[in-house]
């Protein structure tokens, strides 16, 4: 992808999102651990379930906004949401300030993304959106390989630097957005009535988000992608258990002497970093590799790679098998993310464009609601009945995808 020809709107949000995105990987994987030290595990765990039924609202807002008032105008209340969190989570005097401060970052964010989304669709030819999205989920697995690792250090050590430093970079790209990005607002969504009384716009909205969810393909496409992202959201939930609790310490290369002796916590964290690195690696190349691949086999490979790679960890506790299996999972997620984004901006109608890609990420949303409960399911049953329920989510996901496209009426 030769970034000198793309739009001046795309390059300013490459480089503020990838910037972003490093910021935000040094302080998210340790907020859990945040809270818990504050509160307690218990009431951590309770808290975290409330932030992406917000993200949910803002999402779905957003989106409907995108659509009414422009993706540049809904952009930069997210950017502007999420400077303001930052800041106050930084001069926050209590722990509780510091929950509605980390709840309205979530907010702000998805009110951000819908809108970001759709002016990727709106400026990207259909046959170069793949490859749009793989460099934009490229740049920011960057800062999901890097961000951990110093944000072990800073977020503990230097935190309200860290926030200060979030906040300065956010207001910098709001004033970027302001300035340089230009509304992509497609014409024909920018005729509709914008003179409603806010009561009558949230009717409006609430009615738009109704057809979506009775146009039948879309709700499978909903369906198929909630059963499938189960098997892949479990690195950060099943399968860290599984690998602390169940997988013995062992040498990391035991034809040598000196070799490292890992615990089930450092190959855990090995995982996680190898997992980031292949993403960022191998994102740009896997999607270049399927570009002619159909839409419907690309799905089907997605989760059939996740579930047989995640169902794998449980066959084998030696490091390299886990590495191996990581590798399988791995590239199940990376074939769907640029595709899964191309398809919806492709099916979407243009006017309602950011409707439905607000609407498309509560996928993620209500996956990330169920797959925790494999978890909790682990206290009653055995590694292999888990890791057979989470091949049973892919393998449904699969059918529906075939049913999705039938639905649809073509193989595309």
């Amino acid at each position: 992808m030769n970034l000198r020809i793309w739009d001046t709107n795309l390059k300013v949000r490459l480089i503020g999102e990838a910037l972003f995105n490093m910021l935000f990987w040094m302080y998210f994987p340790f907020i859990t651990i945040y809270f818990g030290m504050a509160l307690g595990n218990s009431i951590a765990g309770m808290l975290m379930a409330l932030p992406p039924i917000f993200s949910m609202l803002g999402s779905l807002a957003g989106g409907a906004l995108a659509d009414r008032i422009g993706r540049r105008s809904v952009m930069l209340i997210g950017a502007a949401v999420q400077t303001a969190m930052f800041a106050m989570f930084a001069i926050s005097p209590s722990i509780w300030v510091d929950y509605l401060a980390f709840v309205g970052l979530g907010l702000g964010g998805a009110i951000y993304r819908p809108a970001s989304s759709a002016m990727v669709a709106d400026l990207v030819p259909a046959d170069r959106r793949r490859q749009v999205f793989a460099t934009f989920t490229t740049a920011n697995n960057i800062g999901a390989v890097l961000g951990p690792v110093l944000g072990a250090v800073f977020f503990f050590h230097y935190r309200q630097a860290l926030l200060w430093t979030c906040a300065i970079v956010l207001l910098l790209y709001f004033v970027a957005i302001y300035r340089i990005v230009r509304e992509t607002l497609p014409s024909t969504a920018k005729k509709q009535d914008r003179s409603t009384v806010v009561i009558h716009a949230f009717k409006e909205q609430v009615k738009g988000y109704g057809i979506i969810f009775r146009d039948k393909v879309f709700f499978i496409y909903i369906v198929a992608g909630i059963a499938s992202l189960v098997p892949i959201m479990q690195l950060d939930l099943y399968l860290a258990v599984y690998v602390t609790d169940e997988v013995p310490a062992q040498t990391l290369f035991p034809w040598f002497e000196r070799s490292p002796v890992l615990s089930g916590t450092e190959l855990y964290g090995w995982l996680i970093g190898y997992n980031g690195l292949l993403f960022v690696l191998f994102v740009l190349p896997v999607t270049n590799w399927l570009r002619n691949w159909k839409e419907r086999d690309v799905f089907i490979l997605s989760s059939l790679l996740a579930g047989v790679g995640t169902f794998a960890v449980g066959l084998n506790a030696n490091v390299w098998f886990l590495l191996f299996v990581t590798t399988i999972f791995t590239f199940g997620e990376i074939v769907r993310s640029p595709v899964t984004q191309s398809f919806i901006s492709g099916y979407a109608p243009e006017h309602a464009r950011g409707q439905y890609m607000a609407a498309d990420n509560l996928q993620y949303t209500i996956g990330r609601l169920l797959a925790p409960m494999t978890v909790s399911l682990s206290g009653w049953m055995p590694p292999m009945g888990i890791f057979g329920i989470i091949l049973i989510c892919a393998l449904i996901s699969i059918v529906l995808y075939i049913q999705l496209f039938k639905a649809r009426g073509n193989d595309q």
